[in-house]
């Protein structure tokens, strides 16, 4: 299955300061979370392209192809737009969405987000919430329901979730998996 991975790097990282999250070191300190993020992502799905998604001058050195939010200046939906658009374009079967600040997102859970995969978008659900930026998107249910989404003037990603409808497949994560789940948005999220 033709699979293509957004890594997104677009949030200003105001509740840390204003850093750059992607950059942040690991709970180990041997890489950066979008290093350690990338190795999971190529180990779950080897042949699969890797982006960034969003624009941000600190994650210019990486070298690493970048799509920019289409459109910019409405937070994640535009970036969700930009990797939907980028793997309808490229006759991609499937399209993960990962944020930047996931230290703990591993192989497994990226793997229980695409086997088995239905054809229709798959989102975790942890602790009985939705996961939008840890999910496997088909792209072009996905890219219709953020266009319906955009046109009701509704810019956030539970909003796209809720037009999926029936296209839409919820995975229940226990507390164990969980857990690759977490999320770094503000400096006491480093120290649990």
């Amino acid at each position: 299955m033709r699979t293509t991975i957004g890594l997104f790097v677009g949030g200003k990282g105001t509740r840390m300061g204003g850093v750059a999250k992607g950059l942040l070191r690991t709970p180990d300190g041997n890489e950066s979370l979008l290093e350690r993020l990338r190795g999971q992502c190529a180990r779950a799905v080897p042949a699969a392209p890797i982006h960034l998604i969003g624009e941000g001058a600190e994650y210019a050195a990486l070298g690493w192809p970048q799509l920019a939010d289409n459109p910019a200046g409405i937070g994640p939906i535009g970036g969700l737009r930009a990797l939907l658009l980028h793997a309808v374009a490229n006759e991609t079967e499937l399209a993960l969405a990962f944020s930047c600040d996931l230290p703990f997102l591993d192989e497994a859970a990226i793997s229980a987000l695409i086997t088995p995969f239905s054809g229709v978008t798959r989102v975790p659900i942890a602790q009985g919430r939705l996961q939008p930026l840890a999910a496997a998107y088909a792209p072009v249910a996905a890219l219709a329901a953020v266009d319906r989404s955009l046109a009701l003037g509704k810019h956030a990603l539970m909003h796209v979730l809720d037009q999926l409808g029936t296209e839409l497949e919820r995975v229940e994560f226990d507390a164990e998996r969980a857990r690759a789940l977490r999320d770094w948005d503000t400096p006491e999220d480093l120290q649990r």
